[in-house]
């Protein structure tokens, strides 16, 4: 009979050694090839959303509410990703890959806590966009900086919330003699295949909140954008359709990808069809949708191209003004 892990008391080998991240598998050009690209897409991710960060920080025109909501996106997106992929790439090239049971649940947690804040998050910003178009007047008076900041806590306290209900019910059940995580990181699906005892319980609770949370974030975005359909349809003037429209198509897209891959793997019962899927649609929301979202609003959002143009256009007169200096003092 297997042997259980416990988290106390008598502690067999497997327990001590911790679990091994299978991760992708393949042989060693295989290895490299995603070693590259999780490296490049990463690097993409970083400078990305850390650029955002800096630009709505330093520029004074962009500090309003959606910018606010924005610029928590992307730290969300930059800690969401460092979260997964340092320790992915480096069990690329580990012998052993393994992650001892403390950090293992430490990375669910994060994960979770991440993921969740930014589902919320991406319902809050549709919120403000239907108050920002629908009821301009009142939007300076109802979206204020203490409201915003408000909203964000919240966001952060029912991710917190479902973490810990999610890590505390995963982590206290028995897992196998069988260690290895056939996934890149610890995440509830593959965690619940090495354990020795009835996961019903985990299955369900993981079914009814997340589904709870992407079914009520995306009626909150579809009823807010319904509203503000109404609204753009009865504007007259064509230049201000197409703002509108571009605001809220870049929001749109962040929302479809994130809404998407997250309902494929935790929203519906039994998840993916098998592991392989499921790393490839992790892969979206780890990686490649944090890397998307800093894009997806500097490419369509004149503000931001602006403000990212007047931001290099600072830095120039800054380094002439330094070589003036230096010239001067020679």
């Amino acid at each position: 009979m297997a042997t259980p892990i416990h988290r106390n008391g008598s502690l067999s080998a497997v327990s001590l050694q911790g679990f091994v991240l299978v991760g992708f598998g393949g042989g060693a050009e295989t290895q490299a090839l995603l070693f590259a690209a999780f490296l490049a897409l990463y690097v993409v991710t970083v400078l990305g959303n850390l650029t955002m960060i800096v630009v709505i920080t330093l520029d004074a025109r962009l500090h309003s509410p959606m910018y606010f909501f924005l610029r928590n996106l992307s730290f969300i997106d930059l800690c969401l990703s460092s979260v997964i992929v340092p320790n992915a790439l480096a069990n690329v090239f580990s012998s052993s890959k393994v992650i001892s049971f403390a950090a293992c649940a430490t990375q669910f947690f994060l994960f979770s806590l991440l993921a969740t804040t930014e589902a919320i998050l991406l319902a809050v910003m549709a919120y403000d966009r239907f108050m920002a178009i629908c009821s301009p007047l009142r939007y300076p008076v109802t979206m204020c900086p203490m409201t915003c900041a408000r909203l964000v806590l919240g966001t952060y306290c029912v991710g917190c919330l479902n973490s810990i209900v999610q890590t505390s019910l995963t982590f206290q059940l028995p897992f196998c003699s069988s260690n290895h995580i056939d996934f890149f990181f610890c995440d509830v699906p593959p965690l619940l295949q090495l354990v020795c005892a009835d996961t019903t319980l985990n299955e369900l609770v993981m079914f009814g909140i997340c589904g709870f949370i992407i079914v009520g974030a995306v009626l909150a975005v579809i009823v807010s954008y319904g509203y503000i359909t109404v609204t753009i349809l009865r504007m007259h003037s064509g230049s201000g359709r197409h703002k509108v429209f571009s605001t809220c198509g870049s929001h749109l897209t962040a929302v479809s990808l994130f809404y998407g891959t997250g309902f494929a793997i935790y929203g519906q019962p039994g998840g993916v069809a098998s592991m392989d899927q499921g790393k490839v649609v992790s892969t979206f929301y780890t990686l490649v949708i944090p890397m998307f979202n800093p894009l997806i609003y500097s490419f369509r959002n004149k503000d931001v191209k602006d403000a990212l143009r007047r931001l290099g256009q600072r830095h120039s007169l800054v380094k002439k003004s330094a070589w003036c200096r230096h010239q001067e003092l020679c």
